[in-house]
């Protein structure tokens, strides 16, 4: 704890804190049925994709800016925190702006080869090769609900390229309440939110199979 509070620490330990809140943030925002990083996404209108220089650089995986911004964090307030434990060890603490600049360069390559590892595995609400409508008809299963006509809640499913997908939705009209862990049939989609109903007997297939109808 003193080497966190200690002002030549102060850069790492503003990282650990906003990595905590933003963490946070983003998992009561998943709870009403929206995301954090999904509107900061959004709101960027995807041109980070295109970007260029040290961020075209750092986001090798192309994951979501927010999933960016939390391993930079992340990577960043645990390298800092390393140096200066060795060099507390050694002759004592560096100056927060020296041991800031080492924690950088130290930091930047692990973000790279991260963002990489993380987009093999965190689920992508969208594709090049998939459009909004190629889920209609599909089943999924309610990850984040329950499903009805208030906010949207989440489904997930894989696509037929066996990639995981997350997508926003709500009961379609005159449907119950459906509820955490049912699957549903994707019927419709409006402005990128998907209408669900309780999959029928005879249509029901595992969502999280390999091969979807």
């Amino acid at each position: 704890m003193g080497l966190f509070l200690a002002p030549e620490c102060l850069p790492f330990a503003i990282g650990a804190v906003m990595l905590a809140a933003l963490t946070v943030l983003e998992m009561l925002s998943m709870l009403v049925g929206f995301s954090l990083g999904e509107m900061i996404d959004k709101s960027l209108g995807g041109e980070h994709h295109a970007s260029t220089g040290l961020f075209s650089w750092l986001n090798a995986g192309g994951v979501p800016i927010l999933v960016l911004l939390l391993l930079s964090l992340g990577l960043f307030s645990m390298a800092g925190f390393a140096i200066q434990a060795v060099a507390h060890g050694v002759w004592g603490l560096l100056p927060a702006p020296a041991a800031a600049v080492a924690a950088f360069v130290v930091a930047m390559p692990a973000v790279r080869y991260s963002s990489e590892m993380v987009a093999r595995l965190i689920p992508s609400d969208e594709t090049y090769a998939v459009e909004p409508a190629d889920f209609v008809g599909r089943s999924a299963r309610v990850t984040i609900g329950p499903l009805d006509h208030g906010l949207p809640g989440r489904v997930r499913l894989k696509d037929q390229h066996s990639n995981w997908h997350e997508l926003r939705a709500r009961a379609a009209p005159d449907q119950p309440s459906i509820p955490i862990g049912a699957t549903v049939l994707l019927v419709d989609v409006a402005d990128s939110i998907f209408l669900a109903i309780p999959t029928p007997p005879d249509l029901y297939q595992d969502p999280t199979s390999k091969e979807l109808p």
